[in-house]
């Protein structure tokens, strides 16, 4: 009885380990930089014209631009503009822009980083017109 418990708990410490992919710490980051970002790109006077929000899903931090739709304006409707994944393994974070054909596609020359913030500089600069046009 007693080694099934641990069995048990064994497997519930794997589940949980594998649905909390970000620390609490990281967490508190991803809200700082990117909800930053989503605030900065969309401030409260054109809430009513533009909404940007971020997604977390596993590794992945999805950044959604929302606008009226041009022929309901009371319904939105959402776009991708950025994807940073964070890779455990090089403890780097991956930028990732999203091409007309719908795949997302490394962001060059500046894809990776060992920063978050560096990634979310990347995205808010906008060099090259990937995210914001």
């Amino acid at each position: 009885m007693n080694s099934r418990r641990r069995v048990n708990s064994a497997v519930i410490w794997l589940l949980i380990s594998i649905a909390m992919a970000f620390s609490e710490q990281q967490l508190k980051r991803i809200e700082r930089d990117v909800g930053g970002l989503c605030e900065r790109r969309a401030p409260p006077d054109l809430k009513d014209r533009i909404r940007l929000r971020y997604e977390i899903n596993n590794h992945n931090v999805l950044i959604r631009e929302a606008r009226p739709d041009w022929r309901n304006p009371l319904e939105w409707t959402e776009s991708d503009v950025a994807k940073l994944r964070y890779v455990r393994a090089s403890n780097k974070w991956c930028l990732y822009w999203k091409r007309a054909s719908g795949k997302w596609w490394l962001y060059e020359p500046n894809c990776r980083s060992m920063t978050l913030s560096a990634m979310v500089n990347e995205i808010d600069t906008d060099s090259y017109g990937c995210f914001f046009g």
